[in-house]
């Protein structure tokens, strides 16, 4: 066991160094494709890669998904083979059979220093290839350097470093909005922003690969999600100031987002008042339906998407939860202090993962609900340890006042399911009972 408290603010941290369970970052293509309308998303990997995205996204995809696997053979990485002309002749034949393919993602499974083959030259050579074809970039998904939601944070900072070469000219972007949200919580952000008078609202990625405009000095932006450090990077780095916030999950976390956009762009307090009453209201309202369920449950989170200190805020503050353990992958201290300060005192918080001596404090702790991976929740289960899985939170749309329910609902629904099996099982019980 590798094993250190250190200070985080008024917290400690409980940072761990061993064996972790986690999504590699090749899974975050599974929404990426899904927002992004007009790319496609080409692994480069092996077979285990391929086998990994089938059965992780073949249960939700319905269609003719945009992503796939250029699979690496031994005699590619034995050298036996010019893996340039291999993976030549595999874009070839995709971007034949989709043509409406406008940006192409290389997407590396491991690192070059492992399949002895660079990537990114690959995507520069491709990128000049194709000229006024699809633009070509390429960024690691690889387990052995990104945890699941990191893959995304890998492609948005590719996507804004590409942006002096490809990115659209004109005027300097007014607000990003990084981080990827579904549509329908894209479109809502946008009209209350309209409402309030800031327009010319960016975001990142946006659903098409053409959207993006020029960053730069007068730029500023603001992190949907929390798990975007190298992505804050490349946007500093081209000259762009972040607006601090907590993160836009439940009424107080979107309340608070939006108030620090609203304040950055001089929205009077009335205004911002006035635009925002009756979703507040309907969001503690749809909250409240759920909050009875939730109430006083005692509630450990494993390190899974970065997201873990919003939601146990969000689970403290808005449903009233007693949280015992926010465990997350890493902690991007700047961008989540927000959400750590608000947290009750004596909350456990922990960094990186040991996972089995993490599962030995979470079965000391009796929980009445466990957020983990899903390669923890069924032995759980099997325990009788109520479980949700953390991937559905980067899967449904959860930001937003109209979708403070729905979050809501995700938690309340495994305890929901235990009442209704206890229930089943107690009028079994009375039914054979003499």
């Amino acid at each position: 066991m590798n094993q250190s408290l250190v200070s985080c603010g008024s917290t400690g941290t409980i940072r761990q160094r061993g064996q972790h369970e986690v999504f590699c970052g090749l899974t975050s293509i599974i929404w990426l494709h899904r927002k992004v309308q007009d790319a496609f998303f080409l692994v480069v990997g092996s077979r285990t890669c391929a086998h990994l995205i089938q059965s992780a996204a073949g249960v939700m995809i319905f269609s003719e998904p945009r992503f796939a696997t250029a699979i690496m053979e031994e005699r590619d990485l034995a050298g036996m083979v010019d893996m340039h002309d291999e993976l030549d002749r595999e874009v070839a034949r995709l971007l034949e059979r989709r043509p409406d393919i406008r940006m192409l993602v290389l997407v590396g499974s491991c690192p070059s220093e492992v399949i002895k083959f660079d990537l990114k030259r690959a995507a520069e050579r491709l990128d000049r290839k194709y000229g006024a074809g699809p633009r070509v970039l390429c960024y690691s998904g690889s387990g052995i350097e990104t945890t699941f939601t990191q893959g995304e944070d890998n492609f948005l900072a590719a996507l804004v470093q590409d942006q002096p070469r490809n990115g659209a000219t004109g005027n300097v972007a007014k607000l990003v909005v990084a981080g990827s949200v579904a549509d329908v919580v894209e479109d809502q952000i946008t009209r209350l922003l309209a409402e309030m008078g800031v327009d010319d609202v960016v975001f990142l990625p946006g659903r098409n690969s053409d959207r993006l405009p020029r960053i730069g000095a007068g730029s500023r932006y603001i992190l949907a999600q929390p798990y975007l450090g190298s992505t804050a990077a490349a946007l500093e780095g081209l000259g762009a100031t972040r607006i601090n916030a907590i993160f836009p999950l439940g009424e107080e976390g979107t309340t608070a987002w939006l108030k620090a956009i609203a304040d950055s762009f001089g929205v009077s307090p009335a205004r911002f008042a006035t635009v925002t009453e009756a979703p507040r209201r309907r969001a503690l309202e749809a909250t409240a339906h759920y909050r009875r369920l939730i109430e006083g449950k005692r509630i450990f989170l494993f390190p899974d998407s970065q997201l873990e200190p919003s939601l146990a805020r969000y689970l403290s503050r808005e449903l009233c939860a007693d949280i015992i353990e926010v465990g997350s992958p890493y902690l991007h201290r700047e961008h989540v202090a927000g959400e750590l300060a608000m947290l009750p005192p004596g909350v456990s918080i922990s960094e990186g993962q040991d996972v089995e001596v993490q599962i030995d404090r979470c079965r000391a702790a009796a929980p009445d609900l466990v957020v983990c991976g899903m390669g923890l929740a069924n032995p759980f289960e099997a325990e009788g340890i109520v479980t949700k899985w953390s991937i559905e939170f980067a899967f449904t749309p959860i930001h937003g006042y109209e979708q403070a329910g729905d979050l809501a609902e995700l938690f309340a629904r495994p305890l929901m399911r235990k009442a209704l099996i206890a229930d089943g099982q107690a009028s079994s019980r009375r039914r054979i009972a003499p």
